[in-house]
């Protein structure tokens, strides 16, 4: 199975998978965490390019480009293989965020940025995607007091743009119902962590 886990920056995804991938494991499931972009080699080679906060004058179509091949390369080297194997594969993002950021706060466009990627991804989508789902005042408040934290090319834009990341995923968890499953990433650690354990396990059954 492939689960993708989205969200607006701070939402606090990275720090719940882990927790619900040792759990996973504990119960016997082979579960191999990775993420996007990034994830092998060459694609962590494109998400230096992507993120580095010089470059400042990077196009937006640019941007959405380098997100969907460092997304093949990753989709081939990784998630497809490992999935064959009968491995649980839990991306820290994919297809959603391009979608969201490229599409929905740049400007671009939903469609065309969908477009753009069913090239790279040859239609593939997720089986679960995990939408954790928190005001992005919260989640750059939480990224200010996380010092150890990595600050991004994509941290620094205005709030407005964060607002629409998030009205982008949430309108894209109503329009693809069937994998959306939306997470209060403003609960409790520990409850977020149980939500999307669940989740989880509950298509697992389906």
């Amino acid at each position: 199975m492939f689960v993708t886990v989205e969200g607006p920056e701070g939402s606090g995804k990275s720090s719940v998978m882990k927790r619900v991938a040792e759990r996973l494991q504990k119960e016997g499931f082979d579960v191999v965490l990775t993420r996007e972009p990034g994830g092998t080699p060459i694609a962590e080679q494109i998400r230096e390019v992507i993120l580095n906060k010089e470059n400042t004058k990077m196009d937006k179509i640019t941007e959405a480009l380098l997100y969907a091949a460092s997304r093949r390369q990753h989709l081939v080297e990784k998630v497809w293989p490992l999935t064959k194997e009968g491995k649980l594969v839990i991306s820290d993002r994919f297809l959603d965020s391009s979608l969201a950021y490229q599409g929905g706060a740049r400007g671009i466009g939903i469609d065309k940025v969908l477009e753009i990627n069913m090239a790279a991804t040859e239609g593939y989508y997720p089986d679960l995607t995990l939408l954790f789902d928190v005001a992005p005042e919260v989640g750059l408040a939480r990224i200010a007091a996380n010092k150890g934290r990595e600050v991004n090319r994509l941290d620094l834009e205005k709030i407005e743009f964060h607002r629409e990341v998030r009205q982008t995923f949430l309108d894209l968890a109503q329009r693809f119902k069937d994998r959306f499953v939306i997470i209060d990433a403003s609960q409790p650690f520990e409850k977020v962590i149980e939500d999307a354990y669940k989740a989880i396990k509950d298509r697992m059954v389906k």
